[in-house]
């Protein structure tokens, strides 16, 4: 995942997995240093948990989440496609409306 996303331009950093031992993807997670999670499950039993408790903690801590490499993709176009923008919040724009 990091390979596809840094040979788009997006800065990737590898992270060890939940089997791997601490720090791992969760505790990052829970510790507030990961901004978006990119998750694709493989086949075996071990990925499909660590897979698990990957989303849980991303849910729980309210990180955004891919879970296919053709969702990340469609990101990432989307994001390298964006020429400056500005961010409103829903309230102002409702606001602004002539209802």
């Amino acid at each position: 995942t990091a390979k596809i996303l840094r040979a788009n331009g997006v800065f990737a950093q590898i992270v060890n997995k939940v089997r791997e031992g601490s720090p791992n993807i969760v505790d990052a997670i829970k510790n507030g240093e990961i901004a978006m999670v990119i998750n694709t499950v493989g086949i075996l039993p071990e990925s499909i948990a660590d897979s698990h408790s990957i989303r849980r903690s991303a849910l729980q801590q309210k990180v955004f989440i891919q879970t296919t490499l053709a969702a990340a993709e469609a990101l990432i176009e989307g994001v390298k496609s964006i020429d400056g923008y500005d961010v409103y919040s829903v309230q102002s724009l409702h606001q602004s409306l002539k209802v």
